[in-house]
């Protein structure tokens, strides 16, 4: 990657950020675990996705006492580095300056890492900051999004919010994207394709080459985003990915957090590989990384080398997946959903709302869907002894 490639990529965003202007104006916005844009509700008052997909929430009076297992927002318990928070530390005390010049830094150092040029990398607070403004860009004019259902819910809900409409597929029976169906789903007025890669909230993984070949071809048709927010939980995640698609000209967008692997979730750093075309589109409303502060690019910098503590994440990761198997296996719990992922879901025989509320007062977090008609938990993995606590409390409820 030559020096005008890098010169090129500053014009651009220091561009970007002098005729964001008016387009700042659009309200920001923002959706935790649980989004925050107005949802369809039962009368219980769960959130209603898709006459396919629920999530119970808690009730709104609900009093929540001090987890002793907070497993349920997808958290890394082990981060961030050690390389990460010396960096952040001593990058603090300059907390009173903009972070532009780091930021090439960042990007360069990204870029070089994804094998694409730094005009193909947007920063952002996170990677669901990206996909929101993806869906403000794409869905201002109405339209519709293809994705599977259930999937993470942070770029449709916006897209919903501001005029667009949903398509959702089911997953197949082995979890994967229905990449057929979801090409015969496409239409004249879909003006994006959503899959998240592992999917969220199943944890399940679609085949390698069959989304390369869908990827390559429906982006021909119509731009396909692509979230890889858990990749880096495979083992050879880098070769899982579509960001080779980027280099050949295809239309997809891939987003990457560090708020997983690299247990920076509270710092927020993600970033976006595409085409600079589809870039400069999104950063028309949003600065990008103005939104990252000085010390978490510094800490994102230091993360990117941490080799040790990455490995380390992706094995604890790994063992409490598999202890956590094992003790719904003993229970009798056989048909969870194998995971690429930092959480499992496995069904439950009880109601969604009164499953959450037991599990709280036990002082354990997690999440409950329903889908397929059956309700569901999926639990992030924390420490050992955190899964411990969850599956003594799980115990405790269900058996």
């Amino acid at each position: 990657m030559g020096t005008t490639t890098k010169i090129n990529r500053r014009d651009w965003i220091r561009k970007s950020v002098l005729t964001a202007g008016g387009a700042m104006a659009l309200p920001y916005i923002g959706l935790a675990e649980t989004p925050k844009v107005p949802l369809t509700l039962d009368a219980e008052g769960n959130a209603i996705y898709s006459p396919f997909f629920k999530e119970y929430l808690p009730k709104p009076d609900t009093i929540f006492p001090e987890l002793a297992a907070k497993l349920n927002a997808n958290e890394n318990p082990y981060g961030p580095s050690p390389m990460a928070l010396e960096a952040f530390k001593n990058s603090a005390s300059g907390g009173n300056r903009y972070a532009w010049k780091e930021l090439f830094q960042l990007v360069d150092k990204i870029a070089d890492f994804e094998g694409v040029e730094s005009k193909n990398v947007m920063m952002g607070p996170g990677s669901s900051d990206l996909l929101e403004k993806t869906a403000m860009v794409f869905f201002m004019n109405g339209g519709n999004v293809v994705s599977a259902d259930p999937a993470y819910m942070s770029l449709i809900r916006v897209a919903e919010s501001v005029g667009a409409s949903w398509k959702p597929i089911p997953l197949k029976d082995d979890w994967s994207h229905d990449l057929k169906a979801m090409e015969e789903a496409i239409d004249d007025d879909t003006k994006l394709v959503y899959i998240c890669n592992p999917n969220n909230p199943t944890g399940s993984m679609t085949d390698h080459e069959e989304l390369v070949d869908f990827c390559s071809r429906v982006s021909e048709k119509v731009p396909v985003f692509v979230d890889e927010a858990y990749l880096w939980f495979l083992d050879e995640g880098a070769k899982k990915s579509m960001v080779s698609l980027v280099n050949e000209g295809k239309d997809v967008i891939i987003a990457r957090t560090f708020s997983k692997i690299h247990g920076m979730a509270g710092m927020r750093v993600g970033y976006a590989v595409a085409q600079e075309e589809t870039l400069g589109r999104i950063q028309k409303i949003t600065r990008g990384g103005m939104g990252i502060s000085l010390p978490s690019v510094y800490a994102a910098m230091a993360a990117m080398d941490d080799d040790a503590f990455i490995e380390k994440s992706r094995n604890l990761n790994a063992e409490c997946r598999d202890y956590v198997y094992k003790s719904l296996e003993k229970m009798g719990i056989t048909s969870y959903v194998p995971s690429s992922t930092s959480f499992i879901i496995f069904p439950i025989e009880m109601e969604g709302q009164a499953f959450l509320e037991q599990m709280t007062e036990l002082k354990v977090g997690v999440r409950a869907f329903e889908f397929m008609d059956q309700n569901w938990c999926r639990v992030s993995m924390g420490t050992m002894d955190e899964m411990k606590t969850f599956t003594a409390a799980l115990n405790k409820v269900l058996v």
